[in-house]
């Protein structure tokens, strides 16, 4: 089970950090991505952890860092330089360790998932 958290109204440029907490799995032998999903859109993929490497879409690239806290069992999601087309839900997904680098990107892909925290990006 996957607990996502942390999610808030921010204002553009703020930060935000969000948590994935997971009981039951352990995140180190996962992969986990984030995703998120505007109103209107479809889900689309953020961010991914695999091992020790993480890869991210290029609208995130170099304003979203990805971490793991192995003792705490928690994945983050520090967000900066927020803009307003960060606004949507943002959900964490995990699942297996052998998936390949150019399937990380495919929601299909992830088979536990977290219920999604709102990220509101406004003045």
């Amino acid at each position: 089970q996957l607990q996502a958290s942390g999610g808030g109204l921010v204002q553009p440029g703020g930060s935000l950090r969000l948590s994935c907490a997971a009981s039951g799995r352990t995140l180190s032998s996962s992969s986990v991505g984030w995703f998120r999903q505007a109103p209107g859109k479809e889900r689309e993929f953020v961010v991914a952890l695999r091992r020790s490497n993480s890869y991210y879409a290029d609208s995130v690239k170099g304003r979203f860092t990805i971490s793991r806290d192995n003792v705490k069992n928690t994945v983050y999601l520090q967000m900066s330089s927020l803009k307003p087309e960060d606004t949507a839900v943002y959900y964490c997904a995990a699942g297996s360790l052998t998936l390949i680098v150019s399937s990380l990107w495919s929601p299909d892909q992830y088979s536990a998932w977290g219920q999604g925290t709102l990220v509101t990006v406004s003045s």
